[in-house]
Formats: structure tokens, sequence, C-alpha cells
């Protein structure tokens, strides 16, 4: 009963910071929409190479394949770099086969910000880091800070984010590792073929992940 108290006062922080957002960012949108080429009218390939050609860390193009339930796998190794001044981040490399389903932001997300928005590249390298835990936690959650200002994510968008990861991570940590000890796994070296898999499906079966 005490988690689940802790999990509505975080969502209820979650959705009072989302409705300060909303109301700052209102205009700006708006204005942005004007200025900008729709991210729907782009490629994943175009979309991708506009924050590739300028002076980002993000290290690779983002390749994903989805399951028949919203997991993704990871088909083309990427990561990312610190920048000048930020010595004290090692750089991130997310292999392919790595599977993904941005546990790590609290759901509520998903239902207010587009899951192809600007953050989902660093919020993947972020699952990665808490999976792998080989970071403490909070520099995770600053490794995703910097990443989100590499893809010049709106910086209320990015402030909301990380506040939430911040309030809220540590369940999705905390997962992560119960589910390692259990025996889980998350990198595969076979992909399915058959859209209709089911990431339940896929990793009950022998011989698909990474040694």
């Amino acid at each position: 009963m005490r988690g689940q108290n802790s999990s509505w006062l975080f969502l209820g922080l979650v959705i009072a910071a989302l409705i300060f957002w909303s109301l700052l960012l209102n205009q700006t949108v708006s204005g942005a929409q004007e200025k900008h080429l729709s991210l729907s009218e782009l490629s994943s390939e175009e979309w991708m190479d506009r924050w590739m050609g300028g002076t980002k860390t993000p290290v690779g193009a983002l390749h994903l394949r989805r399951f028949k339930d919203p997991m993704y796998i990871i088909t083309r190794e990427f990561g990312w770099t610190p920048n000048p001044g930020q010595e004290e981040f090692l750089p991130v490399t997310v292999p392919k086969g790595f599977v993904t389903d941005f546990a790590s932001i609290p759901p509520i997300f998903f239902s207010l910000l587009r899951p192809d928005g600007e953050y989902t590249y660093p919020a993947i390298i972020h699952d990665y880091l808490y999976w792998t835990q080989s970071v403490p936690r909070d520099q995770a959650d600053q490794i995703f800070q910097r990443a989100m200002e590499d893809f010049q994510v709106n910086s209320m968008v990015a402030f909301v984010i990380y506040r939430a990861v911040r309030w809220g991570g540590q369940f999705a940590w905390d997962a992560n590792a119960r589910e390692k000890a259990r025996g889980e796994k998350r990198i595969l070296k076979r992909f399915p073929q058959n859209p209709l898999t089911t990431w339940e499906e896929w990793k009950n079966r022998p011989n698909v992940f990474a040694p």
C-alpha cells in the first residue's frame, strides 16, 4: 500500500508539472510550428540527418524494430559522447539488439508527448544505462539531461522529463535490478521476422540472446 501511495504521489507531481509546462509552451509551440517543417512531414532518416548534420554528440542514426507489443529492438549500434567540459561522463554505446520499452520514462508521458519526439534518442540511452546500471542512477539521469540538450529539446520539456525521472526513476531502476537477478536479458542476437511476435514469446525462445 505504501508503494501504491508513493506511485500516486509521483503521478500527481508529474501531472502538475505537465500542466505548468503546457501553459508556458502554448505560444512557443504554435510559433515553432510556423517556422519549422513538421516532424510528420519528414522521414525518419531525414529527421535524424537534420540532427546529425550539426555539432551534436550523438553517434549514429537511430534504427528500430518493434515487437507486436510496444517493445523495441535497436537494429544498429548508436551512442552518445560527452561534450568538452563534460569529462565526468564516459561515452555511452547502445549495442545492436538492445530491447527497450522506455520504462525509465514514466508511462504517463506516452499519452501526452510523442513517442517519436526529439527526446526518444536520449531516452533509449537512458533506458540502456538504467538496464546495465554501469553508472550510478543520478549520473544516468544527468547523461539523459545532457543528451536532451544536445538534441535541442525544448528546455521546459527537458526540465519536466528530467525532474520526472529524478522523482520516479528509482522504481524502474529497482525493477531492472530485480529482473536481471532473475536472469532476464535484454540484448538479442536473433531478431523475429514475424511482426506479430510478442516480446514475451521471443524472449522465451532458445538461443536468441547475445552472450
